[in-house]
């Protein structure tokens, strides 16, 4: 039987199928379009792996977004290895309907039980940056402190600090905290995978993320950050006392007061994340299509080995045996 770590680079078909499925209605204005078109593209995708698959955790729900659903069987039903995947067909559907840059298709996979599921109910409260600051950061500090700690980590002064969070009414208070401190702000309209994989990567350019998102997210961002060797906290983000949905998550099998590391969220050596372009951004090209396909550029990372490959794949829609009548039917 094949190994994870041979099967990771072919992945990237899930996202490269997603990312196809989304930017086929950039600027469409409809954002359950381009979710729906990026679900079923990625599971058009899935059943050609010769896998156990179950998605155990998706984004969508929250938002009451087409999505897989949760423990969803993906795979030909042929056996092979047994594993999870946590799936966000397009992270920045928003973006994509309006036409902005930064959206792509992502997920993480491991053997089954590696992965502590959040539920996409609710947000989380995430903290993710490089290596520097491992083993002196807590959830427990204040916005001020954090950044201060990692600025010292980094050796680097507050006004060549650069912070990257989603532009939410919820960071208004926080927002105040680092425009008071002097640091540089980076406002992202949607995309937290993406800024935690740039706040965990050395030379980057951006120091840290923080704020709250949701959970798929915060896993799929967890593999990541793992393979870069970055430092990521999560815990769920309860400002206003939602005892109903706390109780929920409790129910879930989250641990609601919970620091969570990326250790913690991912476990094991064999990890998979997968991410692909769906518009133009910082990490990852957007869709380009031809007269008869596209291409797409991807980028997968993986343990044990540490690998991290970037690709781009070109698609000729006419004869795949998954885009000849999904592309053509709609």
């Amino acid at each position: 039987m094949v190994s994870l770590n041979v099967l990771a680079p072919s992945l990237t078909r899930i996202t490269v199928a997603g990312a196809i499925g989304a930017a086929l209605h950039v600027g469409c204005g409809d954002c359950d379009l381009v979710d729906a078109r990026a679900v079923e593209f990625s599971r058009a995708a899935f059943r050609q792996f010769d896998i156990d698959g179950e998605v155990i955790c998706c984004e969508g729900p929250k938002d009451s977004a087409p999505a897989f659903e949760r423990r969803e069987k993906v795979g030909s039903g042929c056996g092979g290895l047994a594993l999870d995947f946590v799936v966000d067909p397009v992270d920045g559907t928003t973006a994509t309907s309006k036409g902005r840059k930064d959206a792509v298709s992502a997920l993480a996979c491991a053997p089954r039980g590696c992965f502590q599921v959040l539920p996409d109910d609710g947000y989380y409260f995430k903290v993710v940056t490089d290596f520097h600051s491992r083993g002196k950061l807590s959830l427990d500090m204040g916005v001020e402190e954090i950044v201060r700690t990692v600025a010292g980590a980094k050796n680097i002064s507050l006004e060549k600090f650069t912070v990257v969070m989603l532009d939410r009414d919820r960071h208004n208070d926080i927002l105040k905290v680092l425009r008071g401190l002097g640091v540089r702000v980076v406002l992202i309209s949607d995309g937290d995978i993406v800024g935690a994989v740039v706040a965990a990567s050395c030379g980057s350019g951006v120091d840290l993320l923080i704020g709250a998102g949701a959970g798929p997210e915060a896993t799929i961002a967890a593999v990541a950050v793992r393979c870069l060797g970055g430092v990521m906290l999560v815990r769920v983000w309860n400002p206003v006392g939602d005892v109903v949905r706390v109780e929920r998550l409790r129910l879930a099998g989250v641990d609601v007061t919970k620091t969570y590391s990326e250790g913690e969220l991912a476990r094991g050596d064999e990890l998979v994340f997968v991410v692909s372009g769906v518009t133009k951004g910082d990490l990852l090209d957007g869709v380009h299509f031809t007269g008869d396909g596209a291409t797409v550029n991807s980028l997968c990372m993986r343990l044990p080995s540490g690998t991290i490959e970037k690709t781009e794949t070109t698609i000729h829609f006419k004869n795949h045996p998954i885009y000849k009548q999904l592309v053509n039917e709609n």
